[in-house]
C-alpha cells in the first residue's frame, strides 16, 4: 500500500475548477490575486461553520491543541536569493556604466546576443511551415485570414492574419504575441491592437500561445484543459522539459520566429518595416524575441520590462517561459534583450499601477538611453508609462501606434480607430476550436520522445563517474573547513521520541542554515558532545519538527539503533525555513513560493535540489567534525533526493534508508501526470543519468527502499 501523497505538490485542478469565481478563467492576474485572497475566503467560511457545529454538538472534552509549526526562519531563503541577485545586478550595472565609446557599445550588443542564445538555444532546424488558410472574414477595410502553420513537424500554430484592403501594398507588418488570456488571440485587448494596426494600414499576424486559445496541450474529451488554461498549462508542460535540457520559453520563442518566417513569406508585407508587440506574457515574448532574431525593425513590449531583482524583491512569481535558465548567472536582465535589438527603434510601454515595477522600467530605460546614445541612435529608444493597472490599455496602444508610424513614415500622433470586436468563434482557425482535433502534437509528446531518445544513448555510470556527473549537474563544489553553527534556545516538549532535543542551525551557504535536531535523553544546551558513536541523520520531507512526532520511520530507526545518536534535518526551504512569501499560504501552489525559488535557482544555474544537496553534505561534514565516524543517512519524500545525491558523494555515509523516494525522472518526463515540484528537478539530468543509476550504486551502502513514490504518488509504482 502506498503512503499518502497529500504533502506532495497538489495535482492541478481540472479546467472547470480553475478559478475562485465560477466561470472565470485563471489569468496570470487572477492567479496573483487568488494567491493572496484564498485563505481569507476560507477563514470567512470556516469560522461561522465552526460556531454552528459547536452549538449543535454536545459538550465533549477538548482535545489538546496541535503544536504550532516551528518556522523561525521564514525569510531566510528569500533574502539569500535577493542578496545573490543584487550582487549580480551591481556587477552588470558597473559593466554597463563602464561603456564609453561606440566600439564599447557595439561590443556590448554582440556580447549580450551571444549570452541570450546560450540561454535559449540551440534552436531546431527550420522545417516546412505547411501553412494553410482555413477561412477568411471580410470587414471591408481589412480582412482576417484564419491561418494554421507548423512551427515544428505536426506542431500546429493557430493565427489570425489581418490584411488591410484598399491600400497600396506591400505594407509594414507587425507580429502580435499574446499574454495570458484563456482565448489567446481572441481576447478584446489583443483583437484591439491587431485591428487597430490593420485599420492604420499594417499587416498583422497574431498567434495563439502554447496552452491558450486553440492550442491546449492537455485537452479532455470536451476539448477543455484538464490542467487549467494559460499559467497552469505553461508550468505543467514546461517544468518537465528541464529534465531533458529543454526550455518552454525557447518553444514559445521558436513559435514567434517561425511566425515571422510566415509573415515575411506574404507578398503583402514590406520586409523593411516589420515590428513586434505584445503585453504581459506577450511583452515577455516581445522582449525575448528582440534578443533572438535580428529581422525585427521596431518593437514595443508592454507591461513586462523591469528587472529580475525588482520581481524577486517584490515576490512576483513568473511563468516558466519568463525565467530563462542561466540568465542571471550570465549577468543578463530584461534590458539586455532590448540592448540586443539596438540600435533599432524600441519603445518600452509600462503602467503606473502595474505589478511589473515601473521603477525597474525607468531604470532600464535610462541605461538603454545611454547605450543608444553611444550608438548614435538616442532618438530610437523611448518610454511611455500609462496611468492604469496591468494591461494593454488604449493609452499604451496609441503610444505603440504612434511609435510604429514614426518609423514607417506615417503621422506619429494617432487616435485609435473605431473597432469592432469579433466573437472568438468568428476567429477560430479549427473546426471546434482546438488543434487537438487535427491531431497536433503536444509539448509533452516531444518531451516524452526526447527522454526516450536520451535513454537509448545515455552512458551507464557508476562509482566515481556517477558521482562526478552528479557534482557537475548539481553545481557542487569541494567543501572547505567544517561549517560554523548556532545553538538555538531549548523549547518546551515537542513530543519527540526522546525526551530532549537541541536544535543547531548549521551554516551551509552565506545566509543559509540547515536546521538540525539532536535528540537525547537529557537536556543539552551546548555544543554536541564529542563521541565516536554512529549517527543517524534523517532528512525531512516537509518538516523535521512534525515528522519527529508523526513519521513512523523515525521511531523505527531509533528503535533499531538505540546506541546511535539521532539527528533530523530541515534543508533550506522546508520546515523551519519554509518561505512565507509570494502570498499567504502559497507554498504548495503551482505558482507559489517553492516554485518561485526553484525557478530563480535555474536562472542562477544553481539548481534548488543541488542547493539542498549542499545542505546535506555540509551537515555530514559537521557530524564528522563533532566526532561521528559513520552516518546512517535516512530520508523521506522530497528529502530523499538530496539525501540520495549526498550519499553517493560523501564517504561519511555507510548506510542509506529511503522512504517514498522518487522512482525515476524519466517517468515524469515520459508520463501524462506528475505531482513532484520543480524544486525536485535537476536540469538536463536525463542527458547524463537517472535515479535508478543512483539507487543501484547505493547498494554498496546497504540501501533500503521503503514504498517508493512514482511520478504521480498514490498510484502503484512500476515493478522493478
Amino acid at each position: 500500500m502506498h503512503a499518502s501523497p497529500d504533502s506532495i505538490l497538489p495535482q492541478p485542478r481540472p479546467e472547470t475548477d480553475r478559478s475562485p469565481a465560477a466561470g472565470l478563467p485563471l489569468t496570470r492576474r487572477r492567479m496573483l490575486q487568488w494567491t493572496g485572497l484564498n485563505l481569507l475566503g476560507a477563514a470567512a467560511f470556516q469560522a461561522p461553520l465552526a460556531r454552528t457545529m459547536a452549538a449543535a454538538s454536545p459538550a465533549a472534552p477538548s482535545p489538546a491543541p496541535p503544536l504550532p509549526a516551528l518556522q523561525r526562519f521564514p525569510r531566510m531563503v528569500h533574502e539569500y536569493f535577493v542578496d545573490r541577485v543584487r550582487a549580480i545586478e551591481r556587477k552588470a550595472n558597473a559593466a554597463r556604466a563602464a561603456l564609453e565609446t561606440r566600439v564599447d557599445a557595439e561590443r556590448c550588443v554582440e556580447t549580450v546576443r551571444a549570452k541570450i542564445l546560450a540561454c535559449f538555444g540551440p534552436f531546431p532546424a527550420k522545417t516546412p511551415l505547411r501553412a494553410r488558410i482555413t477561412g477568411v472574414v471580410d470587414r471591408g477595410a481589412y480582412r482576417i485570414e484564419k491561418v494554421i502553420f507548423e512551427s515544428r513537424p505536426n506542431f500546429l500554430v493557430t493565427a489570425n492574419l489581418y490584411v488591410p484592403q484598399n491600400r497600396s501594398l506591400p505594407a509594414p507588418a507587425v507580429l502580435g504575441v499574446c499574454g495570458h488570456s484563456d482565448i489567446g488571440k481572441a481576447i478584446d485587448a489583443y483583437q484591439s491592437f491587431s485591428q487597430g494596426l490593420a485599420r492604420l494600414g499594417y499587416v498583422v499576424l497574431i498567434i495563439d500561445p502554447i496552452g491558450q486559445g486553440e492550442r491546449l496541450q492537455y485537452p479532455d474529451a470536451n476539448l477543455r484543459s484538464r490542467i487549467g488554461v494559460g499559467v497552469r498549462e505553461h508550468l505543467y508542460a514546461g517544468n518537465p522539459q528541464f529534465l531533458v535540457g529543454d526550455f518552454f520559453g525557447s518553444w514559445r520563442a521558436w513559435d514567434g520566429i517561425r511566425a515571422l518566417d510566415y509573415l515575411l513569406s506574404r507578398p503583402e508585407v514590406d520586409p523593411n518595416h516589420v515590428g513586434i508587440t505584445g503585453n504581459s506574457g506577450g511583452g515577455t515574448m516581445t522582449t525575448w524575441l528582440c534578443g533572438l532574431d535580428s529581422r525585427w525593425t521596431m518593437a514595443a513590449p508592454s507591461c513586462f520590462v523591469t528587472s529580475f531583482r525588482r520581481n524577486l524583491e517584490n515576490e512576483l512569481p513568473a511563468d516558466t517561459e519568463q525565467c530563462p535558465p542561466r540568465a542571471l548567472a550570465l549577468g543578463l536582465d530584461h534590458e539586455d534583450f532590448i540592448a540586443a535589438h539596438a540600435p533599432k527603434p524600441v519603445i518600452l510601454l509600462a503602467q503606473e499601477r502595474d505589478y511589473f515595477d515601473v521603477r525597474g522600467t525607468e531604470a532600464a530605460y535610462r541605461r538603454l538611453k545611454r547605450l543608444y546614445r553611444l550608438l548614435g541612435a538616442e532618438d530610437k529608444v523611448a518610454l511611455f508609462v500609462g496611468p492604469n493597472p496591468h494591461g494593454f490599455s488604449i493609452e499604451n496602444r496609441q503610444a505603440m501606434y504612434g511609435w510604429f508610424n514614426r518609423w514607417t513614415g506615417q503621422p506619429p500622433r494617432v487616435t485609435e480607430p473605431d473597432l469592432t470586436i469579433e466573437t472568438p468563434e468568428t476567429l477560430r482557425c479549427t473546426p471546434r476550436g482546438q488543434v487537438a482535433d487535427l491531431d497536433s502534437r503536444t509539448v509533452p509528446s516531444f518531451t516524452r520522445e526526447r527522454s526516450r531518445a536520451l535513454a537509448a544513448r545515455r552512458p551507464s555510470r557508476s562509482g566515481p563517474d556517477l558521482a562526478g556527473a552528479l557534482t557537475r549537474l548539481l553545481k557542487l563544489s569541494k567543501p572547505g573547513s567544517p561549517p560554523d553553527y548556532r545553538i538555538l534556545r531549548a523549547l518546551p516538549s515537542r513530543k519527540y521520541p526522546r525526551p530532549a532535543a537541541t536544535i543547531y542551525a548549521v551554516a551551509t551557504d552565506p545566509g543559509i542554515h540547515a536546521l538540525v535536531y539532536r535528540l537525547s535523553a537529557a537536556r543539552l544546551d551546548g555544543r554536541p558532545p564529542r563521541t565516536r558513536a554512529r549517527a543517524i541523520l534523517y532528512v525531512a520531507h516537509r518538516s523535521s519538527d512534525a515528522e519527529l512526532r508523526e513519521e513512523s520511520l523515525v521511531r523505527e530507526l531509533i528503535e533499531a539503533e538505540p546506541e546511535s545518536v539521532f539527528y533530523a534535518c530541515d534543508v533550506r526551504g522546508i520546515g523551519e525555513s519554509e518561505p512565507n512569501t509570494c502570498g499567504q499560504g502559497s507554498f504548495l501552489d503551482p505558482y507559489g513560493s517553492d516554485y518561485f525559488y526553484a525557478i530563480h535557482a535555474l536562472m542562477l544555474d544553481d539548481p534548488y535540489v543541488g542547493q539542498k544537496t549542499r545542505d546535506v553534505l555540509r551537515v555530514l561534514d559537521w557530524l564528522r567534525a563533532v566526532g561521528h565516524p559513520e552516518i546512517h543517512l535516512a530520508a523521506k519524500g522530497w528529502g530523499a533526493l538530496p539525501a540520495t545525491f549526498a550519499a553517493l558523494i560523501s564517504d561519511a555515509v555507510g548506510q542509506v534508508t529511503l522512504k517514498n523516494a522518487l522512482t525515476s525522472y524519466a517517468e515524469i518526463a515520459e508520463g501524462n501526470d506528475y505531482r513532484w515540484p520543480l524544486a525536485a528537478f535537476v536540469p538536463g539530468v536525463l542527458h547524463e543519468l537517472d535515479l535508478p543509476d543512483c539507487y543501484r550504486a547505493l547498494a554498496s551502502k546497504q540501501l533500503r527502499q521503503i514504498d517508493p513514490w512514482n511520478a504521480d504518488p498514490g498510484r502503484p509504482a512500476p515493478s522493478a
